[in-house]
Parts: structure tokens; sequence; C-alpha cells
């Protein structure tokens, strides 16, 4: 082989191998599940206060 036939493996190997790893998402799995669980208790949290405001607001309506 000679010095460019050796670069152009070089070059081809390291675009199949970068090409490869892009597109690996094994990782991105866990990281999505744990995004979702704390954007659903931020969501149940944010419903819990505005239903307590709520219902205060409601009570302290009078109704006779």
């Amino acid at each position: 082989m000679t010095v460019t036939q050796t670069i152009a493996f070089t070059v081809a190997w390291t675009r199949s191998f970068t090409d490869r790893i892009r597109r690996d998402e094994r990782g991105e799995v866990t990281e999505k599940v744990i995004l979702i669980a704390v954007f659903a208790a931020l969501a149940l949290t944010v419903a819990a206060i505005i239903v307590t405001k709520v219902t205060d607001k409601a009570n302290s309506i009078p109704t006779n």
C-alpha cells in the first residue's frame, strides 16, 4: 500500500466509524425516560397547585 492508499483507507474507516456512532441511540432511551418522568412530575405539581388555589378561591366566595 502506498501512503495515499493508507490515508484514503484511514479516512474511509474514520467516516464509517463516526457514522456508526452517530446512529447508535442506545443511551438516549434512558435519558428520554428520565426526562419524561421529570416533566410528568412537574405537570402533576403544577396541577395540584392550580387545583388548590381554585378550591381555596371557590371556598372563599360567600354563598348566603
